[in-house]
């Protein structure tokens, strides 16, 4: 059923905002005459590797520059780019990988090789599933170019302050998920546009009704600073990035 949904709603959104893609796309051609599409490679279920589609936001070739995480301030990061990035809409052309059946419209979104190579046991568990456009994690750090905004290096900050309660939340998905909560998260990604205060709230009491603790539901409702913490299955605090790899 969640695979019909997937493919059905995919593709009448891809139908019905297609001339409004045509001329992104055309926009951030027009604007330094490369192409206007991204293609990273990401893991995803059963660890099976794919190419996830963007639209581009960043300066031709910007992946060489082997910086896996974004920050706000990225010199990257293009004038069409830091739009499209604060509404979502470079992550729409995903809902062609939905019509591939290598993502679905809710999932623990996909990562890098270099940063599933970094996984846990316990957080190899999320690559059960398919990975998403949007999940519970996606709402609570929409935030996340700001979190990193500064970081001197924000492969590193990533792991130490988004990672532990990013996977802790999709695990709490893979563990729970039913279509009840995938159209939930639906409509909380799309009130997070509007009121992220109200869709923060809504995920945070969504974790404690699931018995996720009150540790994980405080991180959501995102009252307070983030703090560095081990991730999932380990005892200790990331103290290093391995290496540089493709960009984000």
């Amino acid at each position: 059923m969640k695979r019909v949904l997937d493919g059905t709603a995919a593709l009448s959104v891809l139908v019905i905002f297609s001339p409004w893609l045509i001329l992104i796309a055309l926009a951030i051609w027009i604007a330094d005459l490369h192409g206007p599409f991204y293609i990273g490679r990401r893991v995803g279920r059963n660890g099976r590797e794919f190419g996830m589609i963007k639209f581009r936001t960043m300066r031709p070739n910007a992946w060489k520059s082997g910086v896996n995480s974004t920050s706000d301030d990225d010199r990257r990061i293009t004038r069409i780019g830091k739009g499209l990035r604060r509404f979502k809409i470079d992550e729409m052309p995903q809902l062609i990988n939905v019509l591939k059946g290598e993502m679905s419209l809710v999932g623990p979104r996909p990562q890098v090789p270099l940063d599933a190579a970094m996984y846990t046991a316990a957080e190899r568990s999320m690559l059960k599933v398919r990975p998403g456009i949007t999940d519970l994690a996606s709402i609570v750090f929409a935030d996340e170019g700001s979190i990193l905004a500064g970081s001197r290096d924000p492969d590193l900050d990533y792991n130490r302050l988004i990672r532990p309660w990013k996977s802790r939340l999709a695990l709490v998905y893979v563990e729970r998920r039913s279509l009840r909560l995938d159209l939930r998260i639906v409509a909380w990604t799309a009130l997070g546009l509007f009121s992220r205060r109200r869709a923060l709230d809504r995920v945070a009491a969504q974790v404690a009704r699931m018995g996720a603790g009150e540790r994980l539901a405080q991180i959501c409702a995102r009252r307070a600073p983030l703090v560095a913490y081990p991730p999932p299955g380990a005892d200790r605090i990331v103290e290093k990035y391995p290496s540089k790899a493709m960009t984000a």
